[in-house]
């Protein structure tokens, strides 16, 4: 036996799975050594989920083998993977949050008084303390779940995993929600887990990651296994092409300068104390609007301000050159403002609705007879009419909404904004957790929205996003505007300097 074989901790062969008869996976294959990170990569829907859930035991497989160190495995359910050191860190957290720390690692393995059921809460708060110094880990096990950052979360589910005795842990998209800083931590922790030969199979979209994390890519598509090679020997190119079966030569649209000398929307010293301080723009009509900074920085706040969501403590807002006061989502939709959030499941979709149900739920007036009678055929219509201008791929208007990859959520939550004919169009990280082909095609009808004359006002954590698809950006650090650049001075690092509030103009 050779020295690799020795290593190889995982074998997945010939794993397929069909729902309802639409096969998701078809004879996909994967491999995992001891200590090694394992990219797995592929647009929204090529299946990595399911392979994923099958492996930890949430899904079962319709055939093929897993192998763990050269034994044939049945992975019936999450506590057998975890019996089996096969651990899931989901890219959804779901802490107990009124629960301390110690009490959310030890969920359902809490050490007891003996026999007698009573859990020893000294001897669980010891046992987190020894994992913490172990792993460099410095947060409270007294503290509740609800006061730690998102960050600190994500930390506290590897050490969960890791407290598990777990000889693989999954993680899914682990830096979606986290700066640079904690990011740079996540991957200390992913080396320290290396060295004691845990495996991680670790899911991302975001390139950069991948090539400075990953010992090994395996790449899936459309539901099958395309190919695995050393993460040394592939770049940002090869590995787009192998995950969409095409080159994308321009992830960026060539945009006309569609901005106009019309001011649509402006904001004079909007303030909300603690949050955001006298925060002062202009937007022109046909614009892409970009507000850059770190996460923390107050730019979620400014615009769920406007959009009706928070109160300002002090300043205005201006549509069309007219004072408007907008205390709710209510006033803004009559307004022509939409507002796409940062979360799609938690705060954009009805997950266990229908896409159609998704797409009109903004714009039911314009379906119902009298406020009262919901005319079906006009709403379904309307609902086929955004899932084909958008290019959803959906089995149909009546598949739950939740069962769609994440690209195509994005985009049943644009088309039920774009259905109500907003005029300025807020978008809080429009490309969070999606892949890259899905990423190229929000580009595109954001391109398509400013054509139109549309307004569309960007927030984004992806500097390549910002400098690729605004017109103009403005930079927040610490709930105030540190700088504004046009286009033609925009420079990555001014625009970092400045969202680490190091920039003076």
């Amino acid at each position: 036996m050779t020295a690799q074989k020795e290593k190889m901790l995982l074998k997945m062969e010939d794993v397929s799975k069909a729902y309802s008869g639409v096969p998701a996976l078809k004879n996909v294959r994967l491999e995992l050594a001891r200590g090694e990170v394992h990219a797995l990569m592929g647009e929204n829907g090529a299946g990595k989920s399911t392979l994923m859930k099958i492996l930890s035991g949430i899904v079962q497989r319709d055939s093929g083998n897993i192998f763990l160190e050269g034994e044939p495995v049945e992975i019936k359910s999450p506590k057998a993977a975890l019996d089996l050191g096969i651990s899931m860190i989901h890219q959804e957290l779901n802490p107990v949050r009124a629960m301390t720390v110690a009490e959310n690692i030890f969920l359902g393995k809490e050490p007891c008084y003996g026999f007698t059921g009573v859990v020893n809460r000294r001897k669980q708060r010891e046992l987190t303390q020894k994992l913490f110094r172990e792993m460099d880990v410095a947060i409270d096990p007294d503290k509740t779940m609800a006061k730690l950052s998102v960050a600190e979360m994500q930390l506290v589910e590897i050490m969960k995993a890791v407290s598990y005795r777990s000889r693989i842990i999954i993680m899914d998209e682990p830096t979606s929600a986290i700066t640079g800083r904690e990011v740079a931590r996540l991957f200390e922790i992913i080396r320290g887990l290396k060295a004691k030969g845990i495996a991680i199979i670790y899911i991302s979209h975001k390139m950069d990651e991948i090539f400075r994390i990953s010992d090994t890519i395996t790449v899936l598509r459309d539901g099958q296994y395309i190919e695995t090679r050393p993460a040394k020997e592939l770049d940002h190119d090869t590995l787009v092409k192998l995950m969409v079966g095409r080159k994308i030569s321009e992830m960026f649209p060539k945009r006309e300068a569609t901005a106009q000398p019309e001011v649509i929307f402006e904001a004079d010293g909007l303030t909300q104390q603690g949050v955001f301080e006298n925060i002062s723009f202009k937007v022109k009509k046909g614009e892409v609007f970009g507000i850059a900074g770190l996460m923390g920085a107050g730019r979620s706040e400014v615009m769920e301000t406007v959009f009706g969501l928070r109160q300002a403590d002090a300043g205005t807002v201006k549509i069309y050159g007219r004072e408007v006061r907008i205390k709710s989502a209510a006033d803004a939709i009559r307004h022509r403002v939409a507002l796409i959030t940062e979360d799609r499941q938690l705060k954009g979709l009805n997950l266990k609705a229908s896409v159609r149900d998704n797409i009109s739920l903004v714009s039911l007036k314009q379906f119902s007879r009298f406020g009262q009678f919901l005319q079906f055929k006009k709403e379904n219509e309307a609902a086929d009419a955004e899932i084909e201008k958008l290019r959803i791929k959906t089995r149909g208007r009546s598949q739950i909404v939740r069962t769609l990859s994440g690209g195509n959520q994005q985009k049943v939550v644009l088309a039920k904004w774009l259905l109500a004919e907003p005029e300025i169009i807020i978008l809080d990280e429009p490309t969070r957790g999606i892949d890259i082909g899905a990423k190229a095609e929000i580009y595109k009808i954001i391109a398509q929205l400013t054509a139109q004359g549309k307004t569309v006002i960007m927030i984004s954590s992806e500097l390549e996003e910002i400098l690729g698809m605004c017109d103009r950006v403005i930079v927040l650090y610490h709930g105030k505007i540190t700088a504004e650049f046009e286009r033609a001075e925009f420079n990555q690092e001014n625009i970092i300097k400045a969202a680490m509030g190091n920039w003076a103009n």
